[in-house]
């Protein structure tokens, strides 16, 4: 007997890139493309919506990212495993991933030789890192370990990322309000309070805080 095939979710916003990924892993005995994703958003619904084994999600996507919609589909589909492709080799979006929920980090510059892998390892419980990833693991759990610290969880909540990430891709308060179904009062409400909550003063460095914490692409 046949065993079933792993059903997975694509969630990339090129168009190009969904095909050229999907060929490869429709092409697999094992492995089926039962949806795509344009963005987080997407993503997300999807995730609710249809019969998903695993979750291939993009880091870098419009109205939410990848990692953002890790952590939304982890707290609503536990049972579904999570891929991340990212363009970046870097560690930050790297630990972002795995804090949320992520099971592993492929680069999109190999992905041809080793999304399969990380398609199988994610279905079997493993984590799959490709070797850069490693070394930053280790190194960062030295470092910690020497300095006897734990590492601090987000201090923002979902919905104040959501606002951050909009904020540094240029959106005005009424562009936010209309996105996110909000009055542009709690837009402003949420925006003081994260300026407060990280000790920041304008839009400037909102942005860079969001590219560090990997909301947005430099």
């Amino acid at each position: 007997m046949e065993s079933p095939k792993t059903r997975i979710l694509l969630a990339d916003d090129h168009a190009l890139v969904r095909r050229g990924l999907r060929l490869i892993l429709d092409a697999e005995p094992d492995l089926v493309v039962v949806a795509e994703a344009a963005d987080g958003a997407e993503a997300v619904e999807a995730a609710r919506s249809e019969e998903i084994d695993l979750a291939i999600l993009d880091i870098a996507m419009p109205r939410m990212t990848g990692i953002q919609a890790a952590r939304e589909i982890s707290r609503h589909a536990p049972h579904i495993r999570i891929l991340i492709l990212s363009m970046y080799d870097n560690e930050q979006y790297f630990f972002e991933a795995l804090k949320a929920g992520a099971s592993g980090y492929v680069l999109k510059s190999v992905a041809d030789q080793d999304l399969l892998e990380a398609c199988r390892a994610a279905m079997r419980g493993e984590p799959f890192l490709y070797p850069g990833a490693v070394t930053a693991l280790i190194r960062d759990y030295l470092r910690r370990a020497r300095q006897g610290e734990r590492v601090p969880d987000s201090i923002l909540t979902p919905r104040e990322e959501e606002i951050v990430k909009l904020i540094a891709e240029g959106n005005s308060a009424k562009e936010i309000a209309e996105t996110l179904f909000i009055s542009v009062k709690t837009v402003d409400r949420h925006r003081a309070n994260i300026l407060q909550k990280l000790g920041m003063r304008d839009r400037l460095e909102l942005t860079r805080y969001a590219i560090r914490a990997g909301l947005v692409e430099p």
